[in-house]
């Protein structure tokens, strides 16, 4: 077991919970949390109440305020913020990073505007090399990370040497990480499934059953490997943990935002309904409309990532969004 300082910039469900397993693996721990009372709840009461009430963190996770002081000493810095948000906090944190230190995106988004992928905004904030820049992404519902129960996930660096040094870093009894070179597929696996757990709670919220559910992860994975291939990833990875992986915690389980966000819009609420009842972030909603652009761009034919920005932003509901899926032209399974 390798240990060392790591600071985590977001104090959030994820950041949270993968803060106690890097705590559980051997590593000190310094948390950045945007809320003082938050900070303060998690050094007083060793809990994050506003997120993870109940869960105990480790003595060896603290919390603070000043991004500064988070970061001093830390050699690994994970970075846990809203994708949308990434770009602004990070141009204010990048004088405070060490120079060889590695940065690890937990962050499943593509940038509005630019189409960028969480790894691309790092490494043009800080003029990071890829040795430097990694991604953890797989099936990890933070619930259920912060309960210890088993879990896999993939660590993703285009330096495999580095992506082992992270995998050692965070490896506990609970948390299985294997390493993987392809960060472009671990992170369109990630920012898709999102959109794709959209899809599914709209059906789920319709009344639908397993069959309809079941048909759409299938077509989802279609979509993404479609997207993710034709940019250059590994076929592989859409099939592994931070693909299939991933994209079935999400599209099966209560505990996804994006799933829960989709219900509700199946219901019939409105987006702003959904955003102004809830502080949790639903990164599908977001990157819907950046995917939908960069399958565009791509000339990839993606109908779940249209007709999920279509409903997201109003222009159709979740009813006409199925019967649109319904009426599409046939076609072999593998076009």
């Amino acid at each position: 077991m390798s240990t060392g300082k790591v600071a985590v910039l977001g104090a959030g469900s994820w950041g949270t919970a993968f803060s106690l397993v890097l705590a559980d693996a051997g590593n000190e721990v310094t948390m950045w949390g945007r809320r003082e009372e938050v900070c303060e709840a998690i050094n007083e009461q060793h809990e994050n109440p506003d997120y993870l009430p109940g869960v105990q963190l480790p003595p060896t996770v603290s919390a603070t305020h000043d991004p500064e002081k988070a970061m001093a000493g830390a050699d690994v810095v994970v970075l846990a913020v809203p994708s949308q948000s990434l770009r602004t906090n990070l141009t204010e944190w990048a004088p405070f990073i060490d120079d060889s230190a590695v940065m690890v995106s937990l962050m499943k988004g593509v940038e509005l505007g630019t189409l960028n992928r969480m790894s691309e905004v790092i490494a043009q904030v800080t003029g990071a090399g890829p040795e430097r820049i990694a991604v953890i992404s797989g099936p990890n519902l933070a619930k259920e990370i912060a309960r210890r129960e088993p879990a896999a996930s993939v660590v993703a660096c285009a330096d495999e040497d580095v992506a082992r040094m992270l995998q050692d870093r965070c490896h506990t009894p609970a948390f299985r990480p294997y390493t993987s070179v392809d960060v472009l597929g671990c992170e369109l696996g990630g920012a898709y499934k999102n959109v794709v757990g959209l899809c599914v709670g709209m059906a789920v919220g319709l009344g639908f059953g397993d069959n309809t559910t079941a048909s759409l992860i299938t077509r989802g994975l279609a979509e993404t490997a479609r997207l993710a291939m034709k940019l250059g990833a590994n076929p592989l990875t859409l099939m592994g943990l931070a693909g299939l992986g991933d994209l079935v915690a999400t599209c099966s389980s209560p505990l996804s935002r994006n799933r829960s966000f989709g219900e509700k819009l199946g219901q019939g609420m409105t987006t702003d309904e959904i955003v102004a009842s809830t502080r949790q972030v639903a990164e599908g909603a977001k990157s819907c409309s950046s995917l939908r652009a960069l399958a565009e761009r791509s000339g990839v034919d993606a109908p779940i990532a249209i007709h999920v920005d279509d409903v997201v932003a109003g222009r159709m509901t979740a009813f006409e969004m199925m019967d649109a899926f319904g009426s599409r032209e046939t076609k072999a399974e593998t076009d």
